[in-house]
């Protein structure tokens, strides 16, 4: 009996943790969706984050899309990203395919190498970036974006694909090559298929940092034309002065994209992860 009250005792407490982690993640969700559908004088009339309106404030989504343009800056955004996240992917998957299966030296100091990509602040790169892209002719150009994007993305997806590749059976490896696979093969036909959740997994994450990346995208892209969805909806405060309910509609219309590559990809999320960690 005793026993049987501690375990009721933990779920309860279990339970009333995870009702509060929820809650913290869900308020500060609830308050932007309730001001995004707030008039700017309903939003300043004296009215809590929390509460509702009387009235709908439709236009706030409208001038989001029109006066503030944010379907030009999703497109960049779109276009960026749909570049970087496929090609950085199959980049870092080549590099854990060397680290894994094929006969390198140094592979542990190769692999530190990447590493330390990570450990690097990107905000020590502003300066030189903008004065070699400057030179280049790189700035305010989309394949600019991407070339930094997949420079400072490389490091993580190889730590993740390593990890994961490192856990796939070596025994595939010998099979494949009795049945007459060369290592390209033994790459896109075996391993990579295999590393699906991995993948998948890289896709949500690299797609999500990508698609909200600011500080790069702000040193970068300085033509309002080749804004990403970040930079160009700091543009509303500017432009248009402190009307949150419109600020708060087009950050609500900028994670539609986002939503819907989770809702893809989420059934591989966390596979993916633990797969990773256990390599």
């Amino acid at each position: 009996m005793e026993g049987r009250t501690k375990k009721t005792i933990k779920k309860v407490a279990l339970y009333a943790i995870l009702i509060i982690l929820a809650l913290i993640w869900i308020v500060p969700m609830f308050t932007l969706a309730a001001t995004a559908i707030k008039s700017k004088a309903e939003f300043y009339g004296g009215g809590g984050l929390f509460s509702l309106p009387k009235h709908i404030a439709w236009d706030n989504f409208i001038n989001a899309i029109t006066k503030g343009r944010l379907f030009t800056y999703m497109k960049n955004d779109l276009i960026v990203s749909c570049l970087k996240v496929p090609l950085g992917i199959f980049v870092e998957a080549l590099a854990a395919f060397a680290l894994t299966r094929l006969n390198i030296r140094y592979k542990t100091g190769l692999f530190i190498f990447f590493l330390i990509g990570m450990m690097l602040p990107m905000q020590t790169a502003l300066v030189p970036i903008n004065v070699i892209f400057s030179k280049l002719g790189l700035l305010n150009s989309y394949f600019g974006l991407f070339y930094v994007y997949v420079g400072f993305g490389i490091s993580f997806g190889i730590l993740i694909l390593r990890g994961f590749f490192n856990g796939i059976p070596k025994e595939l490896d010998e099979a494949a090559y009795i049945d007459g696979c060369n290592k390209w093969q033994l790459f896109y036909r075996i391993i990579f298929p295999v590393a699906k959740p991995a993948v998948a997994t890289l896709i949500i994450t690299d797609f999500l940092s990508t698609w909200n990346e600011y500080l790069l995208a702000s040193v970068i892209i300085n033509d309002n034309r080749k804004k990403t969805v970040p930079v160009g909806i700091m543009t509303f405060v500017g432009e248009h002065g402190t009307d949150y309910g419109y600020l708060c509609a087009g950050v609500l219309i900028s994670v539609i994209p986002v939503l819907i590559v989770y809702l893809v990809f989420q059934r591989y999320f966390v596979e993916g992860m633990a797969g990773a960690v256990k390599g």
